[in-house]
C-alpha cells in the first residue's frame, strides 16, 4: 500500500486506530481505509457513535471555558486526538488571547497534523508522547518552555482514559500529574462506562470492544465509581461526576454511555 506524503512513516496503514477512528466519527479527513472499516463496523453495533464522539467535543469546550472562568489561562490536553472543530487553543485564546496549550498524543497522525496547525501559533505547541510515562511528559522541554507549572494549569484528559487499562497504572500517572500541578490547578476527564445499559447493550458493547483490541487502544470501560476514584486527592466540582451530557450542558446532547467531571488541585 503507497503511503501518501503527509503520513508519517511510522503509522500502520494495515492497523485501525483508535485516534483516527474517533477523527472519522467527527467527520474528520484524516483517517485511513482501515479506520474506517473498524468505525463502520462499530458504528453498526453503536449506530450512535458519531453523536456521542460530538458529544465527548462538547465537554471538551464546556471543560475548558468553565476553566477559563476559573482563571486558567494555560492547558495541557493529553489524549488530544487529531485537530477538528473546537480545538482547545481556539476555545481557550479566543476568550484570552496569551492562553498557552500543550497538545500531547501517541498517535504519529494525529501530532504531525497539530504540528502543522500550530505552525503560526507561538501560544501552542504539540508534542508526541505517552500520557501514561508522565515523568516523560513533565520533562519534555516544549511542555516546560510552553508552561509555567509554578501556576495553575488546566490538565486534559478527555475520552482517553478509557484507553488506558488497569495494569498501566493511570491512577498512579494521574497522582503524578497532580503532584506537578500548582494548587489552584484543574482535571477535567471523561469516560466510557458500562453504567446503566441494559444486559443486550453490554453483549454489544463486548462485540465493540472486540473490535477496538485491532487498534493500538483496547477499549476498558469502567463505572462512575471507578471512575470518580481517578480525582482522588482534589475537590470535585459541582455538579459533580455525572453522566456526560448532564455535565453543566449548554445543548441537547446525544445520549452517551459515559460520565464526565472536573477536579480542582487545593
Amino acid at each position: 500500500m503507497e503511503q501518501a506524503s503527509w503520513v508519517p512513516s511510522s503509522v500502520d496503514l494495515g492497523r485501525p486506530s483508535a485516534a483516527r477512528m474517533y477523527d472519522y466519527y467527527l467527520g474528520g479527513s484524516h483517517n485511513f481505509a482501515v479506520d474506517r472499516e473498524a468505525a463502520k463496523s462499530v458504528e453498526q453495533i453503536f449506530p450512535g457513535m458519531s453523536g456521542a464522539a460530538r458529544a465527548n467535543r462538547s465537554f471538551l469546550r464546556r471543560a475548558v471555558r468553565y476553566l477559563l472562568s476559573q482563571g486558567i489561562d494555560q492547558f495541557l490536553d493529553l489524549g488530544s486526538g487529531i485537530p477538528t472543530v473546537g480545538n482547545v487553543h481556539e476555545i481557550a485564546q479566543q476568550t484570552n488571547p496569551q492562553a498557552r496549550v500543550v497538545y500531547a498524543d501517541l498517535e504519529p497522525v494525529a501530532v504531525a497534523h497539530s504540528t502543522a496547525l500550530l505552525a503560526n501559533n507561538p501560544a501552542a505547541v504539540a508534542i508526541q508522547a505517552d500520557l501514561r510515562d508522565p515523568d516523560s511528559v513533565l520533562a519534555n522541554d516544549e511542555v516546560r518552555t510552553t508552561l509555567d507549572f509554578d501556576r495553575p494549569i488546566g490538565l486534559l484528559m478527555v475520552a482517553v482514559l478509557h484507553f488506558v487499562p488497569d495494569s498501566d497504572e493511570p491512577h498512579k500517572a494521574i497522582a503524578r500529574y497532580r503532584e506537578a500541578m500548582a494548587p489552584g490547578s484543574f482535571l477535567a476527564i471523561s469516560h466510557g462506562s458500562f453504567d446503566g445499559v441494559s444486559q443486550d447493550g453490554q453483549e454489544s458493547g463486548e462485540q465493540v470492544n472486540a473490535i477496538y483490541r485491532r487498534t493500538d487502544s483496547p477499549l476498558v470501560l469502567r463505572t462512575g465509581e471507578e471512575i470518580a476514584s481517578f480525582f482522588t486527592g482534589m475537590e470535585i466540582v459541582e455538579p459533580g461526576v455525572v453522566p456526560l451530557p448532564e455535565w453543566r450542558s449548554d445543548s441537547d446532547d446525544a445520549f452517551i454511555s459515559a460520565y464526565a467531571g472536573v477536579g480542582r488541585k487545593a
